[in-house]
């Protein structure tokens, strides 16, 4: 038997479809991907099981979405956190950071960038979407 210690990790999401994905690729990153539909469901595995990361979704929680974001931290301080998101807005990821996240990983990228946000994670670094800005909307008015 190994005596190095089994990297597990937490994933909450409520979206069934998207989280299969996303647990495939946690798979190949880590022994062992724990998964939790519910932000009381994700303290207590964060508390009990001691992973080295936890990837959630940003809606987790109905309602203040970065209320438990803030109050995970305080629980969990030295628990890495990269938060999913379906928002694009950079005001949204940099708010996330703000309320404690190491990074943030946008869902319409998660197959190319959710690694290498947490290699950088783990690594001690941030991990935040380059968020290219939405074209303006031209002035169609009829004369």
């Amino acid at each position: 038997m190994s005596d190095s210690p089994v990297r597990c990790v937490l994933l909450a999401d409520r979206h069934h479809g998207l989280v299969e994905g996303i647990r495939g690729l946690l798979e190949s990153a880590f022994d062992a991907v724990v998964m939790v539909a519910d932000e009381t469901s994700l303290l207590e595995s964060a508390v009990r099981l001691q992973p080295v990361l936890a990837v959630v979704d940003l809606s987790l929680a109905r309602g203040d979405n970065l209320r438990w974001l803030r109050q995970f931290r305080v629980r969990c301080p030295d628990l890495k956190l990269i938060v999913l998101s379906v928002h694009d807005e950079p005001s949204i990821c940099r708010s996330v950071i703000a309320a404690g996240a190491d990074g943030c990983v946008l869902k319409r990228t998660v197959a190319t960038e959710l690694l290498p946000a947490i290699d950088a994670v783990l690594a001690g670094g941030r991990s935040i979407p380059q968020v290219a800005p939405k074209p303006a909307v031209a002035d169609h008015a009829c004369h």
